[in-house]
């Protein structure tokens, strides 16, 4: 059951979208090369093309702008980096990894109506499928190619029934720059289904991306499509990478074994990520509108690829002297301007700042302990588990704001409860623990000491309630949790729950608790320890 505040919700976005429709024209027009831009030339050969990555900008189109922490260039600067970039070679190709819309207020309540004018103003031509595309379900997939202007890839997401493609996506785009023709093959992760509300994949396949990779390379090199055989091939992918002193891993390094592939642009992971695996180039941007990643391809005779590198552009160290597209920025004000009284609603004070840095591993953050504690008691549980990656970021110190809410809790989710055995309990915590695939999960109304060494998902060593009393395995407690998770989200199992009932909104939840404590103050979270170090 949905409570009255989610109806509540969805007339406000209902009522936003209107007020918003009324400059939504702005979204169409086209950008003078002269005034702020003028004097850029181009400058490139025209053997080489350039590919401009950015993923996962979950909505950020405000700049942030705090001195010596503000990293987001925000959507006005995004654009004029691109069209920048573009003058300076106009063979250059725009792309997107995915991981679009849901992230910040300004963006979920508008279905990221904002980020559409954004992509449409960067002229980006491509952009692969990221699991928080489905936030939302996927009847949105359609106007958002339609606003935005470009065309969402996905080889590798397939309708049960048929066995074929969605219809809203495409698995490949040819696209020619000058005299090349470059081909982009769509690759969603393999994972979505459980990295994504289950209701709102049902009936889709997520199917192996190499195999899958593999299969439309070889139909493109036999030159079966209908714009001829291209002259490289890339995966614009939703597929993580990480790098660390140098070396890549992650899910995209597999697809390095594809035979004909040129590069693999990869996303989903939020990092920097630049250089080759097998002689393949894989390249990440970052996040949040943070960094541009470049791919540089330079054809030789007879259209033979001579050279392929890459870069990226960490944009938050120069932000300051990108150029501010004018267009651009009056977009984002007029949106910002209708939902600054609400979603500007100061509801409370936090002492200090309520840390939750995703990458963290192995203990649970400031902001995770404080939300867990709070759907605990509100859920009259013993125990509350938080996934870690349904909390987006750091909650600053100083006011606390409707708006702020907003972003560090995007997703419509809403407290389940139920029962659960203690040897159950123990297998999802371990779950959370150092897990190689998503953030840390939280919790509260436990102390844990586990042993960083053993295998994951067999770490705990020890595992209590607050008061020192060991878990009993074979005894009921009561739990509560998101209804993400309840359905399996980010591979927890909670098919042994019964008597579960569902509960409000998460969000009105944290919102209603901050507005009843006027303040709050992080407390040091000392019941998570690694004994190992």
């Amino acid at each position: 059951m949905k409570n009255s505040k989610f109806f509540k919700a969805v007339g406000f976005v209902v009522i936003v979208l209107i007020l918003s429709a009324a400059f939504t024209g702005c979204e169409t027009e086209s950008h003078d090369v002269s005034g702020q831009y003028a004097g850029i030339e181009a400058n490139a050969p025209a053997n080489r093309i350039d590919i401009l990555l950015f993923n996962d900008f979950h909505g950020n189109v405000a700049e942030d702008t705090r001195p010596g922490k503000g990293k987001n260039a925000g959507m006005a600067k995004m654009i004029g980096y691109v069209r920048t970039a573009g003058m300076e070679n106009p063979n250059t190709i725009v792309v997107a990894g995915g991981d679009n819309y849901q992230g910040t207020a300004i963006s979920n309540l508008t279905y990221g109506a904002p980020v559409s004018a954004m992509m449409r103003a960067m002229d980006v031509k491509v952009c692969a499928v990221g699991n928080h595309e489905f936030d939302w379900g996927s009847n949105r997939m359609t106007k958002w190619q339609k606003d935005g202007n470009f065309t969402f890839l996905a080889a590798n997401i397939v309708e049960k029934k048929t066995g074929k493609p969605v219809s809203w996506a495409k698995p490949y785009a040819i696209i020619k720059k000058g005299n090349y023709k470059i081909a982009f093959i769509g690759l969603a992760h393999p994972d979505t289904a459980v990295l994504t509300s289950a209701e709102h994949v049902s009936g889709l396949e997520f199917t192996d991306p190499v195999k899958t990779g593999q299969e439309w390379v070889d139909y493109l090199l036999a030159g079966k499509a209908k714009e001829g055989k291209p002259d490289a091939i890339i995966a614009l992918t939703h597929i993580d990478s990480f790098q660390e002193d140098g070396k890549i891993s992650g899910n995209a390094v597999k697809l390095t074994e594809i035979k004909g592939l040129d590069a693999v642009l990869s996303a989903h992971s939020h990092r920097t990520v630049s250089g080759n695996v097998n002689g393949i180039p894989i390249l990440q941007a970052y996040c949040y509108g943070r960094a541009v990643g470049k791919l540089s391809i330079t054809f030789g005779s007879e259209n033979k690829i001579a050279k392929i590198e890459s870069a990226v552009d960490e944009i938050y160290k120069h932000k300051d002297s990108l150029i501010e597209d004018e267009k651009g920025k009056a977009l984002f004000t007029k949106y910002d301007t209708e939902l600054k009284p609400i979603m500007g609603e100061v509801i409370g004070v936090a002492e200090g700042e309520f840390t939750h840095e995703r990458s963290e591993k192995g203990s649970n953050t400031l902001l995770g302990a404080w939300a867990a504690e709070v759907q605990r008691q509100l859920g009259k549980a013993d125990i509350a588990i938080q996934n870690g990656g349904g909390l987006r970021r750091t909650l600053a110190a100083g006011n606390i704001t409707v708006g702020d809410l907003y972003e560090i809790m995007p997703f419509d989710n809403y407290l389940v409860v139920f029962d659960l055995p203690g040897s159950e309990i123990k297998k999802a915590i371990d779950h959370g623990i150092m897990n190689p695939n998503i953030t840390d999960g939280q919790f509260a109304g436990l102390r844990v000491e586990y042993d960083g060494r053993k295998p994951f998902e067999n770490r705990i060593t020890k595992i209590t309630l607050m008061d020192g009393t060991p878990l009993d395995m074979n005894k009921k407690y009561r739990v509560v949790v998101n209804s993400f998770m309840f359905t399996g989200g980010d591979s927890y199992d909670f098919s042994k729950a019964t008597n579960s009932a569902e509960s409000v909104s998460i969000r009105d939840a944290l919102i209603d608790a901050i507005k009843k404590a006027k303040t709050i103050k992080p407390i040091p979270v000392d019941y998570i320890k690694d004994i190992s170090k």
